[in-house]
């Protein structure tokens, strides 16, 4: 077993970074290598091969492939490798990412591939923690630290709601 969990990170164009940027802070939250590459699954697709069937070798866990229109990245990727790939569809300007999200998440049997919704990046890097801390008791760990974080933020949230209504509910 490596001595810390690795996500490879594949976008199908530099214009797909924005939508994952800020979601790389999560890798860094739950303390993940990783690792980002722009490869297409039509212009490169040799080296979207050799990507696929190099991660597990290279130490990778996990793939996320992002990728809007065709999307056939997600798709290709996990043809070539036994890892878990995660599609992240992204909004496009066509059909504002439904093309992507059917894309991805109509895959033949046999070659699965988990999807998130349409430009859900921050859903892709959670998902790859949650598959991840089936190796890595420490991520579990880490992710029921990081969803009751969340449920507090949640409740504060009602607290200062509550607060606000006082006295004008019925």
């Amino acid at each position: 077993m490596p001595e810390r969990p690795k996500v490879l990170v594949v976008i199908g164009s530099d214009s797909d970074f924005p939508v994952i940027e800020n979601s790389l802070n999560l890798f860094t939250e739950f303390d993940i290598d990783y690792s980002v590459t722009v490869c297409s699954a039509h212009r490169t697709p040799e080296r979207a091969a050799e990507l696929a069937k190099n991660a597990e070798r290279n130490g990778f866990d996990v793939i996320i492939a992002a990728a809007g229109k065709a999307a056939h990245l997600p798709g290709v990727l996990a043809a070539y490798t036994v890892l878990p790939v995660i599609g992240i569809p992204i909004k496009s300007s066509t059909m504002d990412g439904l093309d992507s999200l059917l894309s991805i998440v109509q895959m033949p049997s046999g070659v699965p591939v988990a999807t998130v919704a349409i430009n859900g990046s921050d859903n892709a890097v959670l998902l790859a923690v949650q598959i991840m801390g089936g190796i890595y008791p420490e991520l579990r760990n880490k992710m029921h630290e990081y969803k009751r974080k969340m449920a507090e933020s949640v409740d504060n949230k009602d607290k200062l709601l509550q607060e606000k209504l006082k006295g004008k509910q019925s």
